[in-house]
């Protein structure tokens, strides 16, 4: 029986690289929390409601309400039983290798120490590794917010503790008002240490903050970076340095970052050759999955079952696994499709002999 998009996508061996940690909780997860903290907490402990409380009015709502999230990790436990979760949800939709972003400091200034956090999470990459067959590796990411306590206690982390999993330093929260520039030294000192550098920019402000991304961070790969559609001068540029952007759509219309998915700029970037991946972000506050993100992409460029896996190769080669991982996604990749298409084949073959 022939398979419809739908049905390819799902099935399709994926990497993702741009998905929260706290934000990749379940409804179940968060209604949970809240009500093992009823009375601090503004979160419903309902998972029915959860939905109409995900509903954001702009991007600083968002952050309000991912924050009110994050307050419900209260100790290491809770850290390692999401981060197994999100192993486990991820398998599920055939993702075999995914980049995390993490917030430790949302955790730290909470009371869970810096090593309980970082053991916790190690803890459930391994097992998560172990009983569904996904790598996961981690994003340390600063919030971004007007004090650089954070930063500083970020990068602290990020080279004391160095956990396994460790491969990237990024930068969250809002980009209004916090400039990329005044973390030009601790982008610095993770790239200086190893780690790549993939800030969020351009999400809900402008292109200038992409450029300031790529210019005083280093940016290899950008969160986002959907405003670089508005300057034709920067897509060249992210073009020919080979800079990608970490593209979210529902995302971007779930927080007013675009009017609609209709209007999202994907097929902007793609036409001018800005390199691009496709990803959730936080896909239960967006009522989304990983796989509905590929079907959005696929909708938004007009894909059939060879672009649509020429979108999960790029991630792949994108991606900051090691060269034989990248080797042995991509053939699977290459594999899925000849299956795909020799079954499509053989279908289309039996209606016709039937019509005769």
């Amino acid at each position: 029986m022939a398979m419809d998009l739908t049905d390819f996508i799902t099935g399709l061996p994926k990497v993702e690289l741009h998905v929260h940690h706290v934000g990749s909780a379940t409804p179940q997860t968060v209604a949970r929390l809240a009500e093992r903290h009823a009375g601090t907490t503004s979160v419903p402990p309902d998972p029915a409601l959860l939905a109409e409380y995900f509903t954001f009015t702009d991007f600083a709502h968002f952050v309000e309400v991912y924050l009110s999230v994050v307050d419900l990790i209260r100790d290491a436990e809770d850290v390692s039983a999401l981060t197994y979760d999100i192993g486990a949800v991820l398998a599920a939709q055939s993702v075999r290798y995914a980049e995390v972003t993490l917030t430790p400091y949302s955790s730290i200034v909470r009371g869970i120490p810096a090593e309980a956090y970082c053991e916790a999470v190690e803890d459930a990459r391994r097992r998560a590794a172990r009983d569904h067959g996904i790598q996961l590796r981690w994003c340390f990411d600063i919030p971004g917010e007007p004090t650089m306590t954070g930063a500083d206690v970020t990068l602290e982390v990020a080279l004391k503790q160095r956990p396994d999993g460790l491969v990237s330093f990024g930068l969250g929260g809002p980009e209004a008002g916090i400039p990329r520039t005044r973390y030009a030294g601790h982008f610095a000192a993770a790239r200086a240490a190893g780690l790549h550098s993939v800030p969020h920019a351009g999400e809900s402000t402008g292109p200038q903050t992409v450029w300031d991304a790529v210019r005083h961070l280093g940016a290899e790969r950008i969160g986002h970076g959907i405003a670089a559609a508005r300057d034709p001068e920067l897509m060249a540029h992210l073009r020919e340095n080979d800079i990608v952007l970490e593209v979210c759509p529902t995302s971007n219309a779930c927080t007013r970052s675009v009017p609609s998915l209709a209007e999202h700029p994907l097929p902007q970037l793609v036409a001018a050759g800005v390199p691009v991946t496709i990803n959730s972000d936080d896909p239960p506050m967006f009522s989304t999955t990983l796989n509905r993100e590929y079907q959005v992409a696929a909708d938004l460029l007009d894909l059939k079952e060879h672009g649509v896996a020429e979108l999960a190769r790029q991630a792949v080669r994108y991606s900051f696994l090691d060269d034989p991982g990248k080797a042995a996604v991509l053939a699977e990749i290459d594999n899925y499709l000849e299956v795909f298409t020799c079954r499509a084949a053989a279908a289309a073959s039996q209606i016709v002999g039937e019509s005769r």
